[in-house]
């Protein structure tokens, strides 16, 4: 093998470079679990140094942040990534995303030059990938670009994680921070670049790193940590009982890891700041890291909290695997697979997921007792999960973000309040906590569509739509309008066209046309194709079609009250202000508002708790 070269370079000077993807890399895989652990780094070791008094020129004195290595080789004039990608491409989307918060802060360094060049009138990204650039420039420009159909899963995986950091940076380091903040990521985070000069040797140096000497897992390294206390017996007793306790252990990483890579790493995480974490960093400038934020080194932690956690004999190391673990791991088992696949008594689950609320498993494993029964556990699930199905709800029609970063104070202390709750006190706490939310469905009646509440939108008109159908005598579920047969999503119908000269009599100027036709009542879900079969009809053309839809549209229509008692008990019992529309104009709109309004009420009543 050739010499090699290590250097260390911070983000500035690598990303100042362009790059190619050699051939020994995987596609881009990261998950948004990976974004989150990121961001939230970059957040603590940056906010621990940060004071709002400091000069710029003082970010240069703060703490370094090491990301790790990479691996790169130069071929007939070009540089291509052996080994990094994944890191680079997602600081490339980060700087993607802190460059459009740039139109808001004018102080923030330019970080244009660090995504794409242009040479002789041509414009590159620095991480050049051909498949990957109309997504790029999409996002770049901040053009629509519909990734969930594309081949590349890489370009998918794109899409998803920048909507991922969009959700996720921290609030704590936006507005006046911001500037501060890129100067160190820039400037202070930094990877060491391995540089190889020949092909060869390149796939040799990443050979080594990933296929030898392989390093031991936190949940590894833990396990030997509790095994290696199971001791005081006599040899055969003590080799029975280390025995037992690594088949309990093994049985359920299999498990967990069968969820997907790295769930085992999560469950300790969310286990131990659920059952045992006291603390966490206080939301202020200068804050150090607590319980909360050390459990990211989970082996270490317990190690270091092992008084608190009870682990002071021989037995307590044992009942730690066989009984906590092996309990609590299963709970959490049960509660991803019904986060994958909507399952029945356990539905507000699969709904908090798909709102990529990760923090429900925390706060949801906090009341649980080894001594709870099935059917205990059960309640306190349900409890937990109707509850944040709520919560969740509330904020959302409110535009209050739920984003694990805005949300994880907020839930850390409920976690403390309901920790080893019975049922009937944890059922009043909750009921108390939302009577007493100020954020409540009042604000529907001002709820629009946006760029950044989409998703959210479309899960809400699903919620809709199916308590409807199933209030009327119909066997089907929320999924059925999330997705067709071909398991293509459903998209969201304006019932107006996008054609302001048919309401110039209701509206001065366009804007205000855009906001009222992207209100809440005037959307309902329709399959892909009709929806862009008779999307700029006007409304007595498509009401036609809407008859053949989901009730939610259909209810728009005359004939959906005809010959159809199903429906017409249903809305009848529910005292809810259903009625067809002859046309829709600006008063009708404010109807059917009013009328999602009542709808919403009624889903997520709080005497769902009971």
């Amino acid at each position: 093998m050739s010499r090699i070269q290590a250097k260390e370079k911070s983000v500035r000077e690598l990303l100042s470079n362009k790059y190619g993807i050699d051939f020994y890399q995987r596609g881009y895989a990261w998950e948004r679990r990976h974004i989150e652990e990121l961001l939230d780094d970059f957040e603590g070791r940056f906010i621990a140094s940060y004071s709002e008094h400091h000069e710029r020129m003082q970010v240069q004195h703060y703490p370094h942040y090491f990301l790790g290595t990479i691996i790169t080789v130069k071929e007939s004039g070009q540089t291509y990534i052996v080994d990094g990608q994944q890191r680079l491409t997602t600081l490339t989307l980060l700087l993607i995303y802190i460059y459009h918060l740039r139109n808001n802060n004018g102080g923030v360094a330019d970080v244009k030059p660090l995504i794409f060049s242009v040479s002789y009138g041509t414009q590159s990204f620095n991480i050049h990938v051909p498949e990957r650039i109309d997504c790029m420039q999409a996002l770049f420009e901040r053009n629509e670009f519909d990734a969930t159909k594309h081949p590349d899963l890489s370009v998918r995986n794109l899409a998803d994680r920048y909507g991922d950091i969009q959700e996720l940076f921290p609030d704590s380091l936006t507005g006046d921070t911001l500037p501060y903040f890129v100067d160190w990521l820039i400037g202070n985070v930094d990877l060491v670049e391995i540089e190889a000069y020949t092909d060869d040797d390149a796939f040799t140096i990443f050979e080594t790193m990933n296929d030898r000497g392989l390093s031991l897992g936190q949940a590894d390294m833990l396990k030997g940590y509790l095994l290696a206390n199971i001791n005081g017996f006599d040899e055969k007793v003590m080799h029975q009982q280390k025995t037992q306790a690594n088949n309990v252990w093994k049985k359920r990483i299999v498990e967990l890891i069968d969820i997907k890579a790295g769930e085992d790493e999560d469950f300790f995480k969310i286990w131990l700041r659920a059952k045992y974490a006291a603390t966490i960093r206080e939301r202020k400038k200068g804050a150090k890291d607590l319980d909360y934020e050390n459990i990211n080194k989970f082996h270490r932690w317990v190690r270091d909290n092992k008084t608190r956690i009870g682990l002071d004999t021989t037995q307590n190391f044992r009942d730690f695997i066989m009984q906590q673990f092996d309990r609590f791991a299963g709970h959490y088992v049960a509660m991803r697979q019904a986060s994958l696949n909507l399952t029945d008594g356990r539905e507000e689950i699969y709904y908090n997921a798909y709102n990529n609320f990760t923090l429900q498993y925390m706060l949801a494993l906090s009341p649980l007792k080894l001594s709870d029964t099935s059917d205990t556990v059960d309640e306190k699930m349900r409890l937990v999960t109707t509850f944040l199905d709520i919560y969740l709800a509330r904020r959302i029609v409110n535009y209050k973000t739920i984003t694990y970063s805005a949300s994880q104070y907020t839930m850390f202390n409920l976690v403390k309040a309901i920790r080893d709750m019975d049922v009937s006190e944890l059922r009043a706490y909750l009921r108390d906590y939302l009577e007493n939310m100020w954020e409540t469905f009042d604000a529907v009646r001002q709820f629009y569509l946006h760029g950044r509440n989409r998703r959210f939108i479309r899960c809400m008109l699903a919620r809709i739509t199916a308590w409807i159908e199933q209030g009327s005598g119909n066997t089907t579920t929320f999924s059925n309008y999330m997705y067709d047969a071909k398991g293509k999503p459903l998209e969201i119908e304006h019932i107006w066209a996008d054609k302001y000269e048919r309401h110039q009599d209701e509206f001065d100027n366009e804007y205000d046309f855009w906001r009222y036709r992207n209100r809440f009542g005037g959307l309902v879900l329709l399959p892909h194709g009709i929806n862009q079969s008779f999307g700029a009809d006007t409304y007595q053309d498509k009401v036609q079609h809407y008859l053949k839809e989901n009730l939610l549209a259909a209810s728009l229509h005359p004939q959906a009250y005809e010959k159809n008692p199903n429906f017409t008990n249903f809305a009848s019992r529910s005292g809810l202000p259903f009625r067809a529309h002859q046309q829709f104009k600006k008063a009708d709109l404010d109807a059917r508002q009013d009328l999602y309004r009542q709808i919403c009420e009624k889903i997520w009543d709080p005497a769902r708790l009971g």
